[in-house]
């Protein structure tokens, strides 16, 4: 009996041994569980046109908002809005020397006071004011995933479903394909055609087919969202990312056919944007149906939760 109450008690100073070293290691290195900031103690470093400048998130994030999404989406589409803008932000750092840049193409979109002056005009107040709320009433939240704040990429609509990211870059458990509410009827130009003679395609995408227009499209691979993954065209296959750059389509979510008798291709494109995480559009429509920001960012960004400072 001494001698298994002696084995024991050598267990449990092991144990303890254990927990003492992992707790040194996540003090050490920062292996700790998120923890939220609000945005005034929040400081950033932004590339802007004239070079990096520090600001705190409750002075950048309401002018990332203003750049992202109208204010006419209102209060709870701007609040989804300005979460996911700030756990995209605290997720990316993507410069060497800044946290985030103003080129949308690469970062977020930002404007500054003068830029949304000069865009709103006489409303420039209460549309501040609203942006400027959507903030603080989020202020510091952060959408994470099994402890870490999430890369919360949006896009600007999508026709029925977004896209898993796994399609566009590499697969994240809370980026894959949801419902999104928008359709036609319910959003203006959801749908875009796009036309293209055979000459005007052909030196788009460099083509040198043998036969006929009418026999130059094949059938497309469609990924699992109902997006083109690959299309032949004239003899060679392209991925729907790169036609959808390309042939300057809205979205992935396109169908292609030759038009015989106007001798054109016609490229009929639903949405707008990649398609991964939350659409905008979709937002503003879950919002007028009375969905809470809260409930809109769980439903685009499954799995995840809403961490508060």
């Amino acid at each position: 009996m001494r001698m298994k109450s002696h084995h024991i008690a050598l267990r449990l100073l092991l144990w303890a041994g254990v927990f003492a070293a992992l707790l040194i290691l996540f003090k050490t290195f920062g292996v700790t569980a998120v923890r939220a900031v609000s945005d005034a103690e929040t400081v950033l470093t932004v590339q802007t046109e004239e070079g990096p400048v520090k600001m705190t998130m409750a002075e950048y994030l309401p002018r990332a908002v203003a750049a992202e999404m109208p204010v006419s989406f209102g209060p709870e589409a701007l609040k989804a809005q300005a979460v996911a803008a700030r756990s995209y932000v605290l997720a990316s750092r993507r410069h060497e020397d800044a946290d985030i840049c103003t080129d949308s193409g690469c970062c977020l979109a930002y404007r500054t006071e003068d830029d949304l002056r000069a865009f709103w005009g006489g409303d420039f107040e209460a549309n501040m004011a609203a942006v400027t709320a959507a903030a603080a009433a989020t202020d510091g939240q952060v959408l994470t995933y099994d402890g870490e704040i999430i890369q919360a990429v949006f896009h600007a609509s999508s026709a029925g479903s977004t896209e898993d990211s796994a399609a566009v870059w590499s697969a994240r458990p809370y980026l894959v394909t949801v419902s999104s509410p928008e359709t036609a009827e319910t959003v203006p130009d959801l749908v875009t055609d796009v036309t293209y003679t055979p000459a005007e395609l052909s030196e788009r995408l460099g083509l040198a087919p043998d036969g006929p227009p009418e026999t130059w499209l094949g059938d497309p691979e469609e990924d699992a969202a109902g997006r083109v993954r690959t299309l032949a065209i004239g003899g060679q296959t392209f991925t729907g990312a790169y036609l959808r750059g390309a042939l300057a389509l809205t979205s992935t979510d396109f169908l292609a056919r030759y038009d015989e008798d106007a001798n054109v291709f016609v490229f009929t494109a639903a949405g707008k944007g990649h398609g991964v995480g939350m659409s905008q559009v979709g937002a503003r429509l879950m919002a007028d149906q009375g969905w809470t920001y809260d409930a809109i960012l769980a439903h685009y960004y499954p799995g995840t939760e809403l961490t508060a400072p």
